[in-house]
């Protein structure tokens, strides 16, 4: 034990001495030969001045509310994350500022090395290409609907270093791990996101799920075009995503009735509140989503929970049910979702046979909300939509 603590001492030193250099030409990525020789004059060059830089533009967002970018003169990023940290993106042969603001952590270019705990973030990746620059999962293999993420890993190009709140330092700092992607469950463990930071590797907390429009958190792809340097193929992804949606959003609203559940261990049914994404989507897709006036108690959760008795009576005469498979399982046919409660069998769904259950995929797949708006539209307009036109929606019968 004592031989991989000094192990990952003399790791972490080093890591620390290539961050405080200051420009990431000369990291790990950097040529070999001439580059090198290219890269010490870069180094040499005097950093600029942080209260001198001027804003140049800003990220101009259609959906997204939790994130800014501001472009500042010489290719200089600043990322803003609402109630996480701001984060200032250095590029490749440049130095960082002198005189950054302490609480502005520092992301140098180019990343090829990501230790990524936040799983909505992976699709986002995929869809740029990039998921070679994450070497390191807080997922396990067995974890990951995502094909590309779980290929990764079988391969070992992807390697799994822990979840966030118990994360292999050794393995990621072995890696040489330049960023930590988390979701915001790593406030829960502050202690780990201290220990990463000391031991030079920033931290940047995303918040694309907390998007309450559906769009806005595909935008989010936007903002990793950015810290990967692929910001024109991010657009174009985004532009396209939202184009194929135009007809469905055009096109009249069906005017449907549709509930969004599952039914916990306790017999208990979960519900999306009124004002969350998935409620959103149906009423993009042009149904009405029930309950209504779900909300529950003041949190920040999206979901509440309701007695089935209440949810008997707010959704009995819901003109579609839609069950969601990304807790409990998923479901294959109307037994089995009768088998969790025996009064299902009363909703005019079931008995017009107008019942379908997510597919596990969902919530991992970012990019494919669009898609998931699409499979609404059909079953709230087609009385038997084709199941290879669908992508996320399978009937239960």
């Amino acid at each position: 034990m004592r031989r991989r603590g000094l192990k990952a001492a003399a790791l972490a030193a080093g890591l620390a001495i290539f961050l405080a250099s200051g420009c990431a030409g000369g990291g790990q990525n950097g040529a070999a030969a001439e580059g090198e020789e290219h890269g010490q004059a870069e180094r040499s060059a005097p950093a600029p001045r942080w209260d001198s830089m001027a804003v140049q533009g800003s990220m101009d967002l259609k959906y997204a509310e939790q994130f800014s970018v501001d472009y500042y003169e010489g290719g200089y990023t600043l990322i803003s994350i609402k109630d996480s940290g701001t984060w200032l993106t250095v590029p490749e042969g440049c130095a960082v500022p002198e005189g950054l603001p302490e609480e502005i952590s520092v992301i140098s270019q180019p990343l090829d090395h990501i230790y990524l705990a936040a799983t909505s973030a992976m699709d986002l990746f995929a869809g740029l290409d990039c998921v070679d620059r994450i070497t390191l999962s807080g997922t396990a293999a067995s974890g990951w609907y995502i094909e590309e993420a779980r290929q990764a890993m079988e391969s070992g190009q992807m390697k799994y270093a822990g979840k966030y709140n118990a994360p292999d330092y050794e393995r990621i700092l072995a890696d040489g791990c330049e960023l930590a992607v988390e979701s915001t469950m790593i406030f829960h463990v502050p202690e780990v996101k201290e220990q990463l930071e000391r031991l030079g590797i920033p931290v940047l907390v995303e918040r694309s799920s907390y998007e309450s429009h559906p769009l806005g958190r595909m935008e989010w792809i936007r903002l990793y075009g950015v810290l990967l340097g692929k910001e024109q193929e991010a657009d174009a992804v985004f532009q396209e995503k939202t184009a194929a949606l135009e007809g469905v959003l055009e096109d009249e609203a069906a005017g449907k009735t549709a509930a969004f559940f599952y039914i916990n261990g306790n017999g208990a049914v979960n519900v999306r509140k009124s004002g969350d994404y998935v409620a959103k989507m149906i009423r993009m897709a042009g149904g009405i989503y029930v309950p209504e006036d779900a909300g529950g108690e003041e949190n920040a959760l999206s979901t509440t929970n309701m007695q089935m008795e209440s949810f008997y009576a707010a959704a009995k005469d819901a003109d579609v049910l839609i069950y969601n498979s990304t807790i409990e399982g998923e479901l294959t046919s109307l037994d089995q979702l009768l088998e969790k409660s025996s009064l299902l069998a009363d909703f005019k769904a079931v008995k017009e046979g107008n019942v379908w259950c997510t597919g596990k995929n969902l919530f991992q797949e970012t990019l494919g909300l669009g898609d998931m708006i699409r499979d609404l539209h059909l079953v709230f307009t087609e009385e038997d939509p084709a199941a290879e036109s669908l992508t996320y929606l399978h009937r239960l019968r």
